[in-house]
């Protein structure tokens, strides 16, 4: 486990269990909406992202944390481990409520309030998005490691089980 992408709906607690990899392997992490988001909650151009994305991509060693469909073939081709936390949208949606108000290392600043388009956004993932994520997934399943939490006390168990290895 070298280049490790961790995808999963908002307030699913992937850039919890990224934090996890990252302590349990040593490997980079890198944050998308770090990279997207500006503090002053304007977002570089899709270019200087997708630049940026780049050269992440071309190092030995990572893990990045977020979704970002438009990137996600790029990031599923480069990698050698996925892990999908697919969990039910109450959990996600709690943990985005647990969130607002907290510094977090993963967003260039502090969310204030659960806004009603965030939400919705969230509310609709399973619909919008998941269906392609594991489109993408069936695709590359035989020459990648797929991993599917669908609870947290999965990726827990996965954790205090040793987790992974380098």
């Amino acid at each position: 486990m070298n280049k490790v992408l961790v995808i999963g709906c908002p307030g699913a607690g992937k850039s919890t269990f990224a934090r996890y990899l990252r302590e349990a392997t040593g490997l980079p992490l890198y944050y998308l909406d770090r990279i997207w988001h500006r503090a002053d909650r304007t977002n570089v151009s899709r270019e200087e992202f997708d630049e940026r994305l780049g050269e992440i991509l071309s190092g030995r060693q990572w893990i990045i944390d977020g979704n970002y469909l438009r990137t996600m073939q790029m990031r599923m081709e480069a990698c050698d481990t996925i892990f999908l936390l697919d969990y039910p949208l109450e959990v996600c949606l709690s943990g985005v409520q647990s969130r607002i108000g907290k510094e977090r290392e993963d967003m260039p600043w502090i969310e204030q309030e659960f806004d009603a388009e965030f939400r919705q956004w969230i509310a609709a993932f399973e619909k919008d998005q998941l269906p392609e994520i594991y489109r993408l997934l069936e695709q590359y399943k035989k020459e990648k490691t797929v991993i599917i939490f669908h609870s947290r006390e999965e990726a827990q168990q996965y954790a205090e089980s040793g987790g992974p290895s380098v």
